[in-house]
């Protein structure tokens, strides 16, 4: 979808200024948010993708005024509140007020947290059928303005650029976000250049490696 995470070439925003020796967490609230999202997640009510897009799904005028951690709790309250996991009542009063509903995993004791964060969650997956494109290939991608989740950033849409790595097959976050399975495909890093992105006036020096999914894919160009 192209929403308000999606700011790739976009002016009025500043210039990004790094902070000198940035701290993990700029609040002691922000590690609870971290912690508590994670621990939502491994009820297994959701995956990775469908928390991304809950993020991604936002109003503008709330995803662009909040702090990131703040993204992450709002999205959180909203998936849980879809589910019936919690009432708007407790989200306001932040305290269990009517009876637990049934998950589809057990809550994790602290014991196993250390283990599963250590184990991940590898998302590769095999497929039976070979990468369509090959190394140093010029291709083109979609032009496409889905109202669903995508990972296809809208500068880089439309655009020709070279494959300079096969990353292997992953699941597909077009289709997983949205319960539609994992739909497994080839993806790839994509150079472009500069100008190709940005225009003539851009510095013909610059290149930009984007991540495309197979799909985002056109037929090979010239």
């Amino acid at each position: 979808m192209n929403g308000p995470q999606d700011l790739g070439g976009m002016m009025g925003f500043g210039p990004v200024r790094p902070e000198v020796d940035e701290p993990v967490f700029h609040a002691e609230w922000e590690k609870r948010a971290l912690g508590l999202t994670l621990a939502c997640a491994a009820l297994g009510e959701w995956n990775l993708d469908m928390g991304r897009h809950a993020r991604e799904s936002l109003p503008p005028h709330i995803y662009l005024s909040v702090s990131y951690y703040e993204i992450w709790t709002r999205a959180l309250a909203n998936m849980l509140s879809e589910r019936g996991m919690v009432t708007p009542d407790e989200v306001t009063a932040a305290r269990m007020l009517v009876p637990a509903v049934a998950t589809h995993k057990p809550k994790a004791s602290a014991g196993q947290v250390a283990a599963a964060l250590a184990k991940g969650s590898p998302y590769d997956r095999p497929v039976d059928r070979p990468a369509r494109f090959k190394l140093g290939e010029r291709i083109t991608t979609k032009v496409m303005h889905p109202t669903t989740h995508t990972r296809l950033p809208r500068y880089a849409r439309g655009k020709t650029g070279e494959i300079v790595s096969v990353h292997g097959a992953f699941v597909f976050p077009d289709s997983h976000a949205h319960g539609l399975g994992e739909d497994p495909q080839w993806c790839y890093g994509v150079k472009f250049m500069g100008p190709e992105l940005w225009g003539p006036e851009s510095d013909a020096s610059l290149e930009v490696i984007v991540d495309c999914w197979e799909p985002y894919l056109q037929d090979r160009a010239a």
